[in-house]
């Protein structure tokens, strides 16, 4: 891992990391409980109109979605697909099958079975129930650490 306070002064104030990722949701129970049961731990932060969840390292916010699009200042109107997906890395494609069966199991939807990739790894992709894309991946030239985090080579 990089000596942050050295990246940041060449960089700037942003250190190049993500803390949080913030998923509009219209049900909170519903989102609360799909991501609980593939294992995120509710933080005591939480209230009745957000749910943070802890990750190793980055974690996930679940809030309204008009409430999310009015602080973003964007209009909620439902238009589709935003340009962003998710992606979760393991360390075996059958880790990849484990990953899309589970979210099945919690009533996500497998858009796409775990299959060989053309980059030479294997991901698939599911969705969460307000449609949020998760790609689960496999990718050999990316280790994992010891907290499971995918390392990118030099």
């Amino acid at each position: 891992m990089p000596d942050l306070s050295v990246v940041r002064a060449r960089v700037g104030a942003m250190r190049p990391f993500i803390s949080l990722v913030t998923l509009g949701t219209t049900d909170l129970p519903r989102a609360r409980a799909f991501y609980e049961a593939l294992g995120w731990r509710e933080s005591s932060q939480s209230t009745d109109e957000v749910a943070f969840l802890q990750g190793a390292g980055t974690h996930l916010g679940l809030w309204s979605r008009a409430e999310l699009a009015a602080d973003s200042e964007v209009p909620d109107d439902h238009g589709g697909w935003g340009g962003t997906t998710l992606a979760h890395n393991v360390g075996s494609p059958a880790e990849v099958d484990a990953v899309l069966a589970e979210a099945a199991a919690a009533d996500g939807t497998v858009l796409r079975a775990g299959s060989e990739t053309f980059w030479g790894g294997y991901n698939g992709v599911f969705a969460d129930p307000d449609g949020h894309r998760w790609e689960i991946a496999h990718n050999p030239a990316w280790p994992l650490d010891d907290a499971g985090r995918a390392q990118l080579p030099d």
